[in-house]
């Protein structure tokens, strides 16, 4: 009983706040000079981009290209709520307010077409892999290395590798990588590859392939 009235307490607070926010940036497009449906067309505009970019950093992770226009329509909400309580002048706007009121469809354009058109970061941009460099010691030594016993090879049992089990995957994270995977065969219309997996989910190796064949 407790979970549910503080679950719908936080409901309501986002409900109030988004009400709140969706006036303010209508109030300061109406007094920029934009009137009847394309007042009402600015809030719904900034807080869709905000929407966009928060589920990029959700689903890909963190990346500039979401920060960054997280942060410009978070300004932009922002500054609608402190423009409207009294430290600007609606009645007679300022020339920068109307340019930037006019100039936001042509941002917030640039901004949702970059969010959902940009490929997120591979495994290998992540990554790099390094190549050692090869030295000349372990030729060296090879030449030197004495022949085998085959009496002493025979009274010696050769010893074979235990072999490598997989390590324990808790149920929540393989819900959380199929959902990843779905996401990306619904981008980029191939299934996920290991690499890819272990990056976005920051997990080792081993571990990556125990829930890659969870999921196959």
């Amino acid at each position: 009983m407790t979970s549910k009235l503080r679950v719908d307490a936080v409901l309501v607070q986002a409900l109030i706040a988004g009400a709140l926010s969706f006036a303010h940036l209508h109030d300061l497009a109406a007094a920029a000079g934009q009137t009847g449906w394309k007042a009402w067309a600015y809030p719904v505009s900034v807080d869709l981009l905000l929407v966009a970019a928060w589920r990029r950093l959700r689903s890909d992770g963190s990346s500039r290209l979401a920060w960054c226009w997280f942060l410009v329509s978070l300004f932009a909400s922002l500054g609608a709520n402190v423009a409207t309580a009294g430290f600007l002048d609606l009645a007679h706007p300022p020339g920068w307010l109307r340019f930037g009121v006019a100039g936001w469809p042509a941002v917030a354009f640039l901004g949702g077409t970059l969010l959902a058109h940009s490929p997120a970061p591979t495994a290998s941009e992540i990554r790099p892999v390094v190549k050692p460099e090869p030295t000349e010691s372990v030729s060296t030594e090879a030449e030197h290395v004495p022949e085998p016993d085959p009496e002493a090879a025979a009274e010696v049992e050769p010893t074979r590798p235990a072999p490598a089990t997989a390590p324990p995957v808790p149920a929540a994270l393989v819900e959380h990588a199929r959902k990843l995977a779905d996401d990306h065969h619904a981008r980029t219309g191939h299934p996920i590859d290991t690499d890819t997996l272990r990056a976005r989910l920051g997990v080792p190796a081993p571990m990556a392939d125990a829930i890659a064949a969870q999921l196959s």
